[in-house]
């Protein structure tokens, strides 16, 4: 079904205030009671709305998730996933440094552009269909998660098992640029590193210990200084010694690697991974994979995902067009599974994971009209 999607009813200053109150509730990742009441928050708006919606309890130590369908005539068949996360990575007590403010089309606020801003925004898009009347071709339903700021090491199992079930997936991340879409992400892959040193008297003993904080210091310039066009190495979040009048025996930090390719990717594995030296002692450098992004490459099925929001962007009024880009989501994973996945759909702002993250508000209406066109004629 085609329809005019200029006339979708999205009134970005009524939505505007309803994503007001998410993102005045802070949800940092690993603060589960946060995230656990913007879950919460998140189903009771859906509800309202008139979705179905089950709150599933989250990974180990993480917060929960939500699941929500909106009732159709083919429920329980393949359809339309939209998949987001109520993570952010801002501090509780960001608000205090960030609080929720406008100035004219500009609004801040902790996690309103990553990714509440476009979560709010396709809810509302599924939400405004119904009330035109509209019967989406295909069942559509609503995931999201806990811990994709993470690098989603408890989630993924789920979203590839939901994301099996169904024909189209689309991603309303923030949009990277004004008039984009994403059609492809590349490769991450993320390590736990740790220096083992050993201990001694700063001062009275210094020469009879091995600073875990000065081995680590070495290696990260080493790391970092492996990048190059097509793998990068950044090493951040470093924690080392207790007391300054201690040699340090432990550092720990972790590090982060990103390529388009995935034999890229898998080539700076082989690389760090050689970093990994253990002593007879107990000292050394030891290094661990953690979480992988796998590389997505845009398929048949993608592109012509694109070219359909590519026409209904036109008949909104912008031009629209797709890259592949860096910063991994969960379309990641539903990419690579060969699914065909639009991401990028989110609003549109600047300064993702700053101090100044903001949106512009208008394009919480834009870019709901967009989803909602997508909606309207999937399946059709």
């Amino acid at each position: 079904m085609t329809i005019d999607v200029n006339t979708v009813p999205l009134d970005p200053e009524a939505m505007l205030t309803g994503l007001k109150r998410w993102v005045e509730l802070e949800s940092p990742t690993y603060d589960k009671p946060s995230v656990d009441r913007m879950t919460a928050m998140a189903a009771e708006d859906m509800e309202a709305m008139g979705f179905n919606v089950e709150v599933i309890p989250g990974p180990e130590g993480l917060g929960d998730c939500a699941k929500a369908s909106f009732p159709h005539p083919k429920a329980g068949e393949p359809g339309v996933l939209i998949m987001g996360h109520l993570d952010t990575v801002h501090p509780l007590g960001t608000l205090e440094k960030l609080p929720f403010r406008r100035e004219g089309n500009i609004c801040w606020g902790p996690g309103i552009c990553d990714m509440k801003g476009g979560n709010y925004a396709a809810i509302s898009a599924i939400k405004a269909l119904a009330e035109m009347g509209v019967e989406t071709p295909l069942p559509v339903h609503v995931l999201l998660t806990s811990d994709e700021e993470i690098g989603t090491p408890g989630t993924r199992a789920l979203i590839e098992a939901e994301a099996a079930k169904h024909k189209y997936i689309l991603v309303p991340e923030p949009a990277w640029g004004r008039n984009t879409v994403v059609t492809g992400r590349y490769a991450i892959a993320r390590y736990h590193l740790t220096a083992m040193g050993r201990p001694s008297h700063a001062g009275a003993a210094l020469k009879a210990g091995q600073s875990a904080v000065k081995m680590m210091a070495r290696q990260l310039l080493a790391i970092e200084d492996m990048t190059d066009d097509d793998c990068t190495f950044s090493v951040s979040v470093v924690h080392g010694g207790q007391w300054v009048n201690c040699v340090p025996t432990i550092c720990r930090a972790e590090c982060l690697s990103m390529a388009k390719r995935q034999k890229d990717l898998d080539r700076g594995t082989e690389r760090i991974l050689a970093f990994d030296k253990r002593e007879a002692d107990g000292t050394g450098f030891f290094v661990e994979k953690s979480v992988v992004r796998p590389v997505w490459e845009a398929s048949a099925g993608t592109m012509d995902l694109f070219e359909r929001a590519k026409r209904i962007a036109g008949t909104i009024g912008f031009p629209l067009a797709n890259a592949s880009e860096g910063g991994g989501s969960d379309g990641n994973f539903t990419g690579a599974m060969g699914l065909p996945t639009l991401d990028g759909l989110g609003v549109v702002g600047a300064d993702v994971h700053t101090l100044n993250e903001h949106i512009e508000v208008d394009s919480l209406a834009s870019r709901g009209r967009l989803i909602a066109g997508l909606l309207a004629e999937l399946g059709a």
